[in-house]
Order: C-alpha cells, then sequence, then structure tokens
C-alpha cells in the first residue's frame, strides 16, 4: 500500500508543474511489463493530439529498450506530420532509465526538442 501511495505522489508532484499547450504538448509516458504507451497532450483543451503503442507500430522487433526507442522514433515522426516540433517530456512516476529514456531519445533521435 505505501508504493502505490508513493507512486501516486510522484506522479501527482510532476504532473502538477508540467502542462502541455497546443504549441508545446506534453508527452506523458506509460509502462506495463510488456508494452510502452505514448501520448502527445494539450492540457489547456484536455485533448489527446496523438498516441502511439508498440504494439500499433509495424515493424517493431528486438528486446524492449528497442521497442521503446523505436516507438519515440515513431512518434516522433507522427508529430513532425502535424508540425509539432517542440513538446514537454512526462515521465509520470517513473524513472528516466531504461525503458522511458530509451524513448526520450527516439523521440530525440526523431527531430522533437525538449
Amino acid at each position: 500500500m505505501i508504493l502505490k501511495n508513493a507512486k501516486k505522489q510522484r506522479k501527482i508532484r510532476i504532473s502538477s508543474v508540467l502542462k502541455g499547450t497546443a504549441d508545446r504538448p506534453r508527452l506523458s509516458v506509460f509502462r506495463s511489463n510488456k508494452h510502452m504507451h505514448a501520448q502527445l497532450i494539450d492540457d489547456q483543451k484536455h485533448v489527446t493530439i496523438l498516441g502511439a503503442t508498440e504494439k500499433s507500430v509495424a515493424g517493431i522487433s528486438g528486446n524492449k529498450t528497442e521497442k521503446a526507442k523505436k516507438l519515440g522514433m515513431e512518434l516522433a515522426s507522427l508529430a513532425k506530420k502535424q508540425n509539432i516540433t517542440k513538446i514537454i517530456f512526462d515521465k509520470g512516476s517513473y524513472r528516466y532509465h531504461g525503458r522511458v529514456k530509451a524513448l526520450a531519445d527516439g523521440a530525440r533521435e526523431g527531430g522533437l526538442q525538449f
């Protein structure tokens, strides 16, 4: 029970500072044991601009870290099609380590700035 509360507190503390706009949407990351999910969110309008998961992107293979990096690159290419180049990275309650860092690195390689 204590761990769930600590995780919730970390997410609240981080998300209270980060607010996405139409010009700089928030890249929200969700990491499960099997898959990664990422969304670009406009917090002013309360709208998800676009989202991607490892399952929805075709041709992703390799280990979990490699899949996360490819997901970041795919998300960056989808964002560039909608003329989005600058974002705010919201790691949620996760540490900036492993798959979360790989997703961020892939998004940077794809052309997103944060």
